[in-house]
């Protein structure tokens, strides 16, 4: 399980903030940042990718394109997920409706860190689209309405994952 977000700085009082230690505290993996709905700064983002790693938390980094994916690479997250802000919650996947931004990440990505996996996310709902986006170089997809807005998320879950 992954929180949604934290927020940048130290645990304390900070009513309406999440610090990184309320996300370990509540049994999560790690956490989202920089997710378009509710976007960082920079100096935010490094503050949080920094403060998951020094608690052995996973940092899903997200950018709309290209370009942010570059410059966010340099922060050597686990993960980077790719996602247009305009193709979240439709019905066209990212890696159909603008493959370029899929492969085109995945390239700038793996020339600045080749540590960071590169997720593809917005409009991922089938295993069409998966297969896609791994097709595109792709280490995995970034998932949420698919999921839960499917009447049964743990059937949305293993039917996108059929065949893997």
């Amino acid at each position: 399980m992954l929180a949604q977000h934290a927020d940048p700085g130290d645990a304390g009082a900070r009513t309406g903030y999440v610090p990184v230690e309320a996300v370990a505290a509540a049994g999560a993996r790690g956490s989202l940042v920089n997710h378009s709905e509710h976007p960082l700064p920079d100096p935010a983002i490094e503050d949080v990718v920094r403060r998951l790693r020094n608690l052995r938390l996973v940092a899903v980094v997200c950018a709309a394109d290209v370009g942010p994916a570059r410059r966010l690479a340099a922060l050597q997250p686990p993960y980077l997920a790719v996602e247009p802000p305009e193709l979240i919650g439709g019905d066209r996947a990212v890696s159909t409706a603008r493959p370029e931004v899929v492969s085109g990440t995945v390239e700038a990505v793996h020339v600045v860190s080749a540590k960071t996996r590169v997720l593809c996310g917005a409009g991922v709902h089938d295993r069409r689209d998966v297969s896609r986006a791994l097709e595109l170089g792709a280490d995995g997809v970034l998932v949420a309405s698919a999921v839960t807005r499917a009447p049964d998320a743990n059937t949305a879950i293993r039917e996108l994952l059929a065949g893997y």
